[in-house]
């Protein structure tokens, strides 16, 4: 069968949209990982589906697949590319859209200049939350990794982060560390790692190892959880902006329950059509 898609990014975190709404498909994971590959297939960093929602009082279903073939929780760039792919297919005359998500509901709102604001919910540190396994909740949790002590801030924005302050992202060990740390048994059901660098109380530059994708250009609930560590623990204060490998995001949170609100781009690069066999 044909099936229509659209190749978008956000911050050069690239995904394949795909409109399961005026079409109909099935993707089993291992056609998810043959689409992801760069060599072989379209390329992404995530699979994104558009489907109807399944509650009365929501817009659209998001649902989102990394490269290796695993369904997640939340997105954040994904999420600004979704709609926007939804407005420009003229699946809803709607600015301001809710979604639901394997993760939880998102409110995203697209502005007059395109760029995206996702309402992403509060964050949550609470250990069960994330998962992470500890006795109780703080701002620092230490880890052991081949015979190290680590430092690092767990939350969740709906999908599980961890959080390293660093003094130079570009020498930061991300290949190094960010697969021993995603796959540590500390988190039941891994994890996003993110290597933070503070410039200032309003500015970061950050690096993020992606559960099933690894290193990726930019990584929304990533630079999410960072914000939210950095102030809880006194290192930022709101907006703050955070300069991702592949561009930048602003993101304000009042704390508490407050809600996280990102705002960035959301770029389309083409559409195609391909076969699944």
């Amino acid at each position: 069968m044909l099936l229509n898609f659209t190749k978008m990014h956000g911050l050069g975190n690239d995904f394949m949209v795909i409109d399961l709404i005026s079409q109909r498909a099935y993707l089993r994971e291992e056609q998810i990982r043959r689409l992801a590959d760069r060599h072989f297939g379209i390329g992404f960093d995530q699979l994104l589906l558009v489907e109807p929602p399944r509650q009365p009082d929501m817009d659209f279903r998001y649902r989102i697949f990394n490269a290796d073939g695993g369904e997640v929780e939340n997105c954040g760039n994904g999420a600004r590319c979704f709609a926007r792919f939804v407005i420009d297919q003229r699946l809803t005359h709607k600015r301001e859209l809710k979604v639901e998500t394997l993760g939880g509901p998102l409110t995203l709102q697209v502005d007059d200049d395109g760029r995206v604001r996702v309402d992403m919910g509060a964050p949550r540190f609470a250990p069960a939350e994330v998962p992470f396994l500890a006795d109780e909740d703080r701002p620092l949790h230490r880890l052991e990794v081949d015979g190290r002590t680590l430092e690092l801030s767990v939350a969740s924005m709906g999908n599980p982060h961890a959080v390293l302050r660093v003094d130079d992202v570009n020498t930061a060990p991300v290949v190094e560390l960010g697969p021993k740390l995603q796959q540590h048994p500390s988190f039941p059901r891994q994890a996003n790692i993110g290597f933070m660098q503070v410039e200032s109380a309003h500015a970061i530059r950050l690096r993020v190892f992606e559960r099933g994708s690894g290193e990726t250009l930019a990584c929304g609930t990533g630079a999410c959880a960072a914000v939210a560590c950095g102030i809880r623990r006194g290192l930022l204060e709101s907006p703050v902006d955070v300069e991702l490998r592949g561009g930048r995001l602003t993101l304000e949170w009042a704390g508490g329950d407050a809600p996280m609100i990102m705002t960035g781009p959301a770029e389309r690069v083409f559409e195609g059509r391909i076969a699944l066999n």
